[in-house]
């Protein structure tokens, strides 16, 4: 219906109100004693009072009538033609409001739609002051004895008129029948043919409109619940899955309007029953539901004031699919909700978003993605939701602007969805952002091989394990868990940081003086925090040392062992269920306990390097930057010094340091000195053989 239909419609139902004050004003003064009485109404007088009650205030004409007409034009179709609904009627049904509530509502409106009728309601009141209609002049004007209940009912809280927040009863200590009525401002625009959202909802509550995307399969069978009678539910949200729009989905295809609610602003606001009632209010007025979450916002666990909160959410006269990463808690509801858990989206459902967002991107730029990028497989291992995709593809597409670049290619993307990650895992770990790559790692082929399968397995997992559900039972997660064990300075760190670049991922250090604990208990929820901010983080988790947490188990001898087991088994049944990617680095393979290495998707062997190895790596640490010397023989560096990646690495170091001092190329008693130290530093013997021609001078060999 148009607006204009509409308000012609509520004029016509004002002007019947409007003429019940005219008759009450000449009522009031046919059985005044004194109608001239100058003080009538301090400066309204019985005169001035009906020359305002002659004039007509709708616009449309005030029609003399029994109070029958509304009835009467609510069934004629010349008012609303093509069986559209008047506003005021469509209010009526949503909120399940009487005729007399109708009445009620239009009498406590008139004032707000035509000032004149503020002064008539403060003549009828014998006082000028109060300028709004009060519960007994609403009982007087639609002819309800001040007694009768059937009348006073209608104001109590939980009627429709005033539950609903239609109606605001104010001044609850003055005498119930001088309480005044006030139409809320938000109500008094709709009726009007304004559609702008409550003011008191900016920052809380928002509307979302239709969404082109076609509902899953959840979400359809959802909105067909929802359409049928089901008034709450839980969605409980997975990684890399956003229950927000599966709950948004099921709503707009069960053929309802959708209200977004965010729970951690409705917490935090100072009058939270204010803003609900706001929200629920604004959901029944435009005919739809409410999506609201996080539930953990409002953590109701040991926080009553939260959980009656909570309640009063789930109670809501409107559709709530309410949203969280929680378990749902059956004492947060007296209504048992509808238990749905929001899947992660799947390989293709990705491939189909990141599609869409490329095909949005504004129009003076190149349409769809840079050629010869996949979004879908070059971010397959990312777990994102719809919300988190199109953030990523506005950001990759801002910083390709920002760097002048007139196309996205591969390293935007993953900069952009990397900025999806929260916080919180960095404020637990070490977060590093890869800066090497596969060229960069000098490792058997054999080793290249498997990580190669470590990084295959994590862009695939989502095929393999979802869509061929090739994952066991027993509660096992989508993670990919592998372990490095060697020698220290083999390449382990560096090869997680090759994987991790390989597939766009930030690598976190966990740092081990973060979680372990001396307090009993106090480990495990450490590893706890670590183990649900990595599931909501597209990033390869690393923990280095590991078998100083992962250790084996032990016979019971005394309470710490017992203790340690528990941590251990704690670990066992965690890793099972993980759904991100962890690799574990231990330079004592021995010492794990074998059930975790049961657990493990792959496990890398990293032995020291060979001579040609070597070579390669003294040739690659020292870079094409470094000055050299032509004197320099790596050939002879590689041959005679039986070192590892690492320690090759801080003997270069230590050398251009040498230079650096000197002003002048790295040489080879630079290098020889490094060793010297390196090996000083690592407790190992100097013997002359190994120096041979290249003795540091100044100082002989020795066998210690």
């Amino acid at each position: 219906m148009s607006g204009t239909d509409d308000t012609a419609y509520l004029s016509e139902r004002l002007a019947l109100v409007a003429a019940r004050v005219r008759q009450a004003v000449t009522e009031r003064r046919r059985n005044d004693p004194d109608p001239d009485d100058a003080f009538r109404g301090l400066y309204v007088s019985a005169d001035h009072a009906e020359r305002l009650a002659a004039v007509a205030s709708t616009g449309v004409g005030c029609k003399e009538g029994s109070p029958a007409i509304h009835e009467a034009l609510a069934g004629d179709p010349s008012l609303h033609p093509g069986g559209d609904e008047p506003r005021l009627l469509r209010l009526a049904r949503r909120f399940g409001l009487t005729p007399l509530d109708v009445d009620f509502l239009l009498v406590a409106l008139l004032p707000d739609v035509e000032a004149r009728y503020e002064k008539l309601y403060g003549y009828l009141h014998d006082d000028v002051s109060r300028r709004r209609a009060t519960i007994g002049l609403a009982l007087e004007l639609c002819g309800i004895p001040a007694s009768a209940v059937t009348g006073r009912s209608r104001f109590a809280g939980s009627a429709p008129l005033v539950g609903g927040g239609l109606v605001l009863v104010e001044q609850p200590d003055q005498p119930y029948l001088s309480r005044p009525l006030r139409v809320p401002d938000r109500v008094a625009g709709y009726l009007l043919g304004d559609d702008t959202v409550d003011a008191r909802l900016t920052g809380s509550a928002w509307p979302v409109g239709d969404d082109t995307t076609p509902p899953s399969d959840t979400a359809h069978r959802l909105g067909t619940a929802v359409r049928a009678g089901v008034r709450l539910a839980y969605l409980r949200e997975q990684p890399g899955a956003v229950a927000d729009d599966l709950g948004v989905a099921a709503l707009l295809s069960a053929g309802w309007a959708v209200l977004r609610l965010d729970l951690d602003a409705l917490v935090a606001d100072p009058a939270p029953a204010d803003v609900l009632t706001a929200a629920a209010r604004e959901a029944r007025l435009r005919g739809g539901g409410l999506v609201a979450g996080p539930v953990q916002a409002l953590d109701p666990i040991g926080q009553p004031a939260h959980a009656r909160l909570l309640r009063r959410v789930a109670e809501q006269p409107v559709p709530v699919l309410l949203t969280g990463t929680v378990e749902w808690d059956p004492h947060w509801s007296r209504q048992a909700p509808l238990l749905v858990t929001a899947a992660p989206l799947d390989e293709q459902g990705r491939a189909r978003l990141w599609h869409t967002a490329g095909a949005a991107r504004a129009a003076d730029r190149p349409e769809g993605w840079t050629d010869g990028v996949d979004p879908a497989r070059e971010l397959a291992a990312y777990l994102l939701g719809p919300d988190q995709i199109r953030r990523a593809a506005q950001a990759a597409d801002q910083l390709a602007l920002f760097e002048g670049a007139d196309r996205v290619d591969a390293g935007h993307l993953r900069a952009g969805v990397r900025g999806q990650n929260a916080g919180g895992l960095a404020r637990l770990s070490r977060r590093i952002e890869p800066g090497v790559g596969w060229p960069d790692l000098v490792l058997p082929d054999r080793v290249h091989d498997q990580l190669r399968e470590l990084a295959l397995r994590v862009r695939y997992r989502d095929r393999v394990l979802g869509r061929w559900r090739m994952r066991p039972g027993g509660g096992r997660g989508r993670g990919v868990l592998a372990l490095f064990a060697g020698d220290s300075g083999t390449g382990k760190t560096m090869s997680a940081e090759v994987v991790a670049a390989d597939l766009g991922l930030d690598l976190y250090v966990v740092d081990l003086s973060t979680v372990v604990d001396k307090y009993v208990g106090q480990t495990e929820k450490n590893l706890e925090r670590i183990f649900t901010e990595a599931a909501g983080v597209n990033g390869l988790l690393l923990f280095d040392e590991a078998d100083a947490i992962f250790g084996k188990r032990s016979e019971v001898k005394d309470a710490r062992d017992r203790y340690a087991n528990l941590e251990s088994a704690y670990l066992l049944q965690r890793m099972e269920s993980f759904d991100g990617v962890a690799v574990l680095t231990t330079n004592l393979r021995a010492n794990l306990d074998e059930a975790f290495t049961r657990r493990l998707d792959l496990i890398v062997d990293f032995a020291m390097p060979d001579v040609a190895q070597r070579r390669a790596l003294w040739d690659r640490c020292l870079g094409t930057e470094l000055p050299r010397d032509p004197d320099l023989d790596l050939d002879f560096c590689a041959g005679s010094f039986e070192l590892a990646g690492g320690s090759i690495r801080a003997c270069v170091v230590t050398a251009a340091y040498l230079a650096a001092q000197a002003g002048r190329p790295v040489r080879m008693a630079d290098l020889v000195g490094a060793v010297q130290r390196e090996y000083r530093k690592l407790g190992r013997l100097l013997l002359e053989s190994e120096f041979g021609a290249h003795q540091p001078r100044g100082e002989p060999a020795r066998v210690h």
